[in-house]
């Protein structure tokens, strides 16, 4: 059995419409979580759901992520905003005819690239007065 303290996880407070408590989740197992009324609590219900979940791995023979791995991502994740820019995302989706999902997506997409871009051209104009770079 694999050291289960070397594992990552992340704690956040649940709120009082998602029960109380805390939520414990691990980066390198997105399918493992867990919960209790005290961090501590949490802490020793996620990581029996962690055994748990690395010896149901085990017995079906397929790979178990080693500590720190990242894991594997599901396409998912939930973030709250404001309800001003949840009603301009709904009306902008509209308009376009998409989902608003399609065109969070897509949003997030081009805000990435755009990013990227200017991260490497601002890279590529400093290597130019960088004497170390040439």
């Amino acid at each position: 059995m694999k050291n289960l303290s070397k594992y990552p996880f992340e704690i956040r407070p649940l709120s009082k419409e998602e029960g109380g408590g805390y939520m414990i989740s691990f980066t390198d197992f997105s399918e493992c979580i867990s919960d209790g009324e005290t961090i501590a609590e949490a802490i020793e219900n996620g990581m029996d759901a962690l055994q748990e979940t690395i010896a149901a791995l085990e017995s079906l023979n397929m790979p178990v992520p080693e500590p720190g791995s990242g894991g594997t991502y599901s396409g998912k994740f939930i973030q709250r905003v404001p309800k001003t820019i949840h009603s301009r995302l709904v009306m902008r989706a509209k308009q376009e005819g998409v989902s608003m999902n399609s065109l969070v997506t897509s949003m997030l997409a081009e805000s990435l690239g755009k990013r990227e871009y200017n991260l490497t051209k601002n890279w590529k104009s400093n290597r130019g007065n960088n004497p170390l770079l040439h």
